[in-house]
């Protein structure tokens, strides 16, 4: 699922920001349902805790997302690090 919205062009910072956003829109329902709705404060704290239950799935798609920007990343230095890799490991002749 993740590789598929990565594909799909959904990005970590997109995913942190529906979080943040999540949050703020908690609060705001949390405030319009006790100015607004009859149902008084058990109804607003309803509110904000539905919207609320959005945040952590947000930020932990978020992580996984960058975890998998990071294995991309990765992936496209991989050959010049190999050689570098392979420069290191061959031994230093000495007397040449």
């Amino acid at each position: 699922m993740i590789k598929t919205l990565h594909r799909m062009g959904v990005r970590s910072n997109m995913m942190y920001g529906a979080g943040f956003a999540s949050i703020g829109a908690t609060v705001a329902s949390w405030f319009l349902s006790m100015q607004f709705e009859r149902g008084g404060t058990a109804r607003a704290d309803r509110w904000g805790l539905f919207i609320g239950e959005w945040a952590p799935t947000f930020f932990a798609l978020g992580v996984a997302l960058r975890l998998e920007e990071m294995t991309e990343e990765k992936g496209r230095e991989a050959p010049e690090f190999e050689e570098q890799r392979a420069d290191i490991r061959q031994p230093a002749r000495a007397g040449m």
